[in-house]
């Protein structure tokens, strides 16, 4: 892939600046019109249709049958399988649950790439939560495929490991922020297409960096929830009203994401899973995964994460006893038995 930069970086780096002054006026450039979108959940359902609003040819697919047919009613078409995504689509994104499914998508028997043909995508895009190991190893595949037309922006097809930041609310406001990993000069021709759906966009490095940034993410994510969580039961103990310490915290040291914009509390904030009994949201099943995706890495380089470690066992804890599919946030209830605010 590196070569393959040298060849095309400065054509890319025109291109890709090109794109951003068209996004700008509002047309799309025809090699990122036609988008295949793979997996309709809580996050990557409103992702695909802020697509659709901002003007791109969608096409969608998803294993839930009625997640497809959702789209299918407002006119969006679908696909049965990744490859046939593939087969229509200038780019595909992928927004999915583990690196298993990620995988699946990929290199299954009718995925994406599958056989290792010539491939019409010249971008992939994939929005998941995965291991570092997991988008290197896909690009290093990605790399070795042919275009089965050679354009004159791509040579060969390209993908960039693209997670995201901001939760549900975020995905449906489009304010999402993504951690890029991949070519430099590929980022800069997908950002026009990113930022459709987010509110900013931040470049990490190679291949597997933007993925290896997430989990960083979502590791301090989770002991941050745990810290505001333990401390806001201490200070119910302790004769202090939750709403009462939450403004304490918002206009001093202890302010952060998990006290000022997703509460844990019932009854503090309107519009956050604790408000509608953790429900929706970022499951704690899918911190559990993702903190075992990070402490995985952790041990892969050598490197160890006692909070980390301690928050993985809190979490897997959580999904033990019934609340897996409760948003991670839950942690204030289950873990601390805080009282609600009356």
């Amino acid at each position: 892939m590196a070569g393959f930069g040298w060849r095309v970086g400065s054509k890319l780096q025109r291109w890709g600046r090109s794109c951003l002054r068209s996004f700008s006026s509002a047309v799309i450039p025809s090699h990122l019109e036609n988008v295949g979108f793979i997996g309709l959940g809580n996050m990557g359902s409103h992702m695909a249709r802020n697509l659709v609003m901002a003007g791109y040819k969608v096409t969608v697919h998803d294993i839930n049958e009625n997640s497809m047919k959702k789209f299918a009613d407002d006119g969006i078409p679908t696909k049965q399988s990744p490859l046939e995504i593939s087969e229509t689509s200038d780019v595909v994104i992928t927004m999915l649950p583990s690196s298993s499914h990620v995988l699946d998508v990929y290199n299954g028997s009718n995925g994406l790439l599958r056989g290792g043909g010539p491939l019409r995508p010249w971008l992939y895009i994939d929005s998941s939560t995965v291991d570092p190991q997991t988008s290197r190893n896909i690009s290093t595949t990605i790399s070795r495929c042919h275009l089965k037309e050679k354009r004159g922006y791509a040579e060969k097809p390209m993908i960039l490991d693209a997670p995201v930041s901001g939760g549900v609310p975020a995905a449906e406001a489009g304010k999402l922020t993504f951690m890029v990993g991949g070519l430099e000069e590929t980022y800069i021709a997908a950002k026009p297409l990113l930022l459709s759906m987010g509110k900013k966009t931040i470049y990490c490095g190679g291949a597997g960096n933007g993925s290896a940034a997430k989990i960083c993410n979502n590791m301090a994510m989770a002991i941050s929830m745990l810290g505001v969580s333990e401390a806001f039961a201490l200070g119910q103990n302790l004769g202090i009203k939750a709403s009462t310490l939450t403004d304490i915290f918002n206009c001093s040291s202890a302010r952060c994401w998990s006290s000022d914009t997703y509460n844990p509390v019932p009854g503090v904030m309107e519009g956050v899973p604790s408000s509608r009994n953790y429900n929706g949201g970022f499951t704690s099943k899918l911190m559990a995964k993702d903190l075992d995706l990070a402490m995985a890495s952790a041990t892969g380089v050598g490197f160890k994460c006692p909070m980390g470690s301690e928050a993985l066992e809190t979490y897997r804890k959580l999904c033990e006893d019934g609340s897996e599919l409760k948003d991670f946030s839950c942690a204030f209830r289950h873990c601390y038995a805080g009282k609600d605010e009356e």
